[in-house]
């Protein structure tokens, strides 16, 4: 994992971990699907040293995927499973400190107790680690950061980043390396922060970057919890981050490895933390800050733009003959009772046709982007709308909206 290594999949089972036979099938079925890591949920000290009976019959059965164990609240419990499987992920808010909010402030001279207590119980398990040759996924959860670093750096993504800092100086300390970090949120946008974040940080104090394991947290099932996941792992993918995924779906694991392939598959022939450089410095032309999240103001053209929210453009270029029902897939339903149209609320702004005409009346909200030569031809040129190539724009002779003008421009020549 890391480095010139392929980006690796996996996912988590969730099967109670007393139940070995359980637990060891659902884990060959997520290897069957295409899981490289299988994690495995160990909230005490009896599941942690049952993961020795499921790894024992795994391999019996020719599997030897490499196991994690999922801690959060009980170090003994990690320090049992660090001496059995091959990786352990601890939470670095729930690992030692706490998130029960009794004390909000706290002084310079406490802050460093607090961190002392957390050399105190985290650094024997970085021992045993390091003894048996067991890898560390130091994650981050954004919903679980402990009551000290939520009072000196708030429900923030420096917090995600600080808390996960600390455990690392710790491992770094005893000279371990074999670790993983990872930043995971619910939101998307807080989640790509967290890492950008985490590894200008990581540069600036230790001039490397050590491997990222990506994931949005409780992204949800069906078509949002596959768009979320691919707006948070996409965007750092095409960053140049991420050693590793999961998709979190709140669906059988099994099937959050076609996901997560479809989401690889783009980078399968690209390098993943050796192509990590540090995050560039805000852009003061553009006003852009990859820090931080928020829409650039511009002017609005129509219905486009300022204080609108962003359209959504159908593509029907592909359909031979668009009719009515073929405008139900984007939120619009027509009853010939009626004659009337329901317009669901994720109903799409604009549809492509390409050169084809529209043969019936289309919702009022509905408007249609097409060639340069069929939005010469149509007859409602105030809800038709042309687009054209770079060079056609430029020419001052041809005709063109006077409303909006769409624009292509070739990324690739």
């Amino acid at each position: 994992m890391g480095n010139l290594h392929p980006i690796r999949i996996q996912t988590m089972t969730t099967t109670d971990t007393m139940d070995t036979l359980a637990t060891v099938e659902q884990t060959l079925r997520c290897v069957e699907a295409g899981a490289e890591l299988i994690r495995i949920t160990a909230p005490s000290i009896k599941e942690a040293e049952n993961l020795l009976n499921i790894k024992n019959e795994l391999r019996k059965r020719g599997c030897n995927v490499p196991l994690i164990a999922d801690i959060h609240f009980t170090p003994n419990a990690a320090e049992v499973a660090a001496r059995i499987i091959e990786k352990v992920r601890v939470n670095p808010g729930n690992y030692v400190d706490k998130k029960k909010f009794e004390q909000i402030d706290y002084t310079d001279a406490e802050y460093v107790e607090e961190i002392d207590r957390i050399r105190e119980r985290f650094t024997p398990l970085v021992k045993i680690c390091k003894e048996y040759g067991t890898a560390m996924r130091i994650g981050t959860n954004h919903g679980s950061l402990s009551d000290r670093i939520m009072s000196r750096y708030g429900d923030t993504p420096m917090g995600m980043v600080e808390s996960a800092m600390e455990f690392l100086r710790i491992a770094r300390g005893e000279d371990y390396h074999n670790i993983v970090l990872s930043m995971k949120s619910s939101n998307p946008q807080v989640m790509v922060q967290a890492y950008r974040l985490l590894i200008a940080r990581m540069f600036e104090e230790f001039n490397e970057c050590y491997s990222l394991h990506l994931g949005v947290t409780e992204a949800g099932d069906g078509e949002d919890g596959r768009i979320k996941s691919a707006i948070g792992i996409g965007t750092l993918l095409e960053d140049g981050v991420g050693d590793t995924i999961r998709v979190s779906l709140t669906e059988d694991p099994e099937m959050e490895i076609p996901v997560c392939k479809n989401i690889v598959n783009r980078y399968t022939n690209s390098n993943s933390s050796e192509s990590v450089a540090p995050v560039p410095p805000v852009d003061k032309l553009s006003a852009y800050n990859p820090f931080e999240y928020k829409r650039r103001e511009t002017f609005a053209v129509q219905n486009i733009g300022t204080g609108h929210v962003p359209v959504v453009i159908a593509d029907f270029s592909k359909l031979d003959n668009i009719t009515p029902s073929s405008l139900e897939t984007i939120g619009y339903k027509y009853d010939a009772a009626s004659d009337k149209w329901s317009i669901g609320d994720s109903a799409a702004d604009y549809i492509f046709t390409e050169n084809q005409e529209i043969s019936f009346a289309l919702p009022g909200t509905l408007r249609v982007i097409q060639y340069h030569g069929a939005w010469l031809t149509a007859t409602d040129k105030t809800s038709h709308f042309p687009i054209m190539d770079a060079a056609q724009y430029l020419n001052p002779a041809l005709q063109k909206s006077e409303a909006i003008n769409f624009v292509m421009i070739d990324a690739y020549s």
